[in-house]
């Protein structure tokens, strides 16, 4: 009867471990999984920061506007720090013309920036996807000495659960450094009103 009951005893604990090893590696996977996900969601704001403007410029107007946006995403769809969303509004600036710059002074500029960003968390506003025009579909022309771009991209939002669409044009002049900088930018229907006063004149 001993043996027995130290071979059941024996048997008893082997499983309680075994039993524990998988518990154990479980909540182990799990927290794993968790930090990948944290991980995940960091990288947005870790790939935009992480981009030298110095070395690496966008050389295309699209690729200007294209980090604008992913800058964009983060600023609304990410929950940055506030040392993050300062950081991450250096960086549009640093695309802006000079011209633009002279109307967004940089502490003004971070300082609407964090309200504009709190609005959105307000009313639960989020950009769901970017559609940027393609590289052929770009408007090259010249004016007053300047190489400029206007390139369209839409957006689509939710707001408290409902999805609207808009569509933004943006103006870009190639400073003296051949970088094209973001000169502007209004949505499509003002731009087209403002065609057909042209023509009408």
């Amino acid at each position: 009867m001993k043996k027995t009951n130290t071979s059941v005893t024996k048997i008893t604990v082997f499983f309680i471990f075994l039993l524990v090893l998988v518990v154990g590696y479980y909540a182990y996977l799990s927290g794993t999984h968790r930090t990948e996900q944290q991980e995940a969601v960091m990288s947005e704001i870790d790939t935009a920061l992480s981009r030298n403007l110095e070395n690496n410029y966008p050389s295309t107007p699209k690729e200007v506007v294209k980090y604008y946006n992913d800058l964009m995403k983060c600023f609304y769809n990410e929950d940055c720090t506030e040392e993050e969303l300062q950081e991450l509004g250096k960086k549009s600036l640093q695309l802006f013309d000079e011209k633009l710059r002279e109307n967004n002074e940089e502490e003004s500029y971070l300082i609407r920036l964090q309200g504009e960003v709190q609005n959105y968390k307000n009313n639960k506003r989020k950009i769901t996807s970017v559609s940027l025009a393609s590289s052929t579909n770009v408007d090259y022309y010249t004016a007053d000495g300047y190489s400029f771009a206007r390139i369209s991209c839409g957006y689509t939002m939710t707001e408290n659960g409902k999805k609207s669409s808009t569509a933004m044009v943006y103006l870009l002049r190639r400073d003296d450094n051949r970088r094209w900088k973001i000169y502007g930018w209004e949505t499509a229907d003002q731009l087209n009103s403002k065609l057909e006063q042209t023509d009408n004149n």
